[in-house]
């Protein structure tokens, strides 16, 4: 055999691995492009409830017997949130008093919403409004000065003077001692005096002032 035939053999010899290696990265390289990467180690966490939610804030008002209850929602919707209550009388609704007399009525305000209240607040009315009682009345003009007026809630004394000084363009908006968490109630108790010194010119009079009460959260 000659040398050339020898040397040509040896040379396929040689690289017959070399082409054996090469097919089987090729192989490995084809499997990895058809089914992705090598499996390995993988962990992962689904949250599958992510809500947000908003409570509500409403009011209810009711006198000591609980026989009449006023709700914020009467007015309409949550929406409105905003009623008028003419049948809790804070002033005892009194059409017979004398010189002297005091007449007391007690209350509770009632978070009944889901919500806690941040602030509570009782804002009395711009005036103090005088009428007639009856068909028989006195000349007096200032019955307004003449009742004193004091609301208590527990032992914190929120207001105290004459029903001339409560109104609104008196005084602002009182904080009440404590903003209620949702379901707890606030008591209140008004007293109201027709003043000792009131003569027969304060006779057949009357007085009123409106008010409200005000959550916010």
């Amino acid at each position: 055999m000659s040398d050339k035939l020898r040397t040509s053999a040896l040379k396929r010899v040689r690289f017959a691995p070399v082409a054996l290696l090469a097919g089987i990265f090729a192989a490995v390289l084809l499997s990895l492009s058809l089914t992705g990467t090598l499996s390995g180690f993988a962990a992962s966490i689904t949250n599958s409830s992510n809500t947000a939610a908003s409570g509500t804030l409403t009011m209810q008002e009711q006198n000591a017997g609980g026989t009449v209850t006023c709700t914020s929602t009467d007015g309409g919707s949550v929406s409105t949130n905003s009623a008028t209550c003419s049948t809790i009388n804070k002033f005892g609704g009194s059409t017979t008093m004398t010189p002297g007399n005091t007449v007391t009525t007690a209350i509770s305000i009632k978070n009944t919403g889901t919500a806690n209240a941040s602030t509570f607040t009782l804002t009395p009315g711009a005036t103090c409004t005088q009428s007639a009682n009856g068909s028989v009345n006195g000349t007096a003009t200032d019955l307004c000065a003449k009742m004193n007026l004091v609301i208590s809630s527990g032992s914190t004394t929120v207001f105290n003077g004459t029903l001339a000084s409560f109104k609104g363009a008196a005084a602002s908006a009182f904080t009440m001692p404590a903003a209620p968490a949702a379901g707890a109630s606030v008591p209140f108790t008004f007293a109201v005096t027709l003043d000792p010194s009131a003569g027969n010119s304060y006779q057949g009079l009357a007085a009123s002032v409106p008010m409200t009460w005000t959550f916010t959260a």
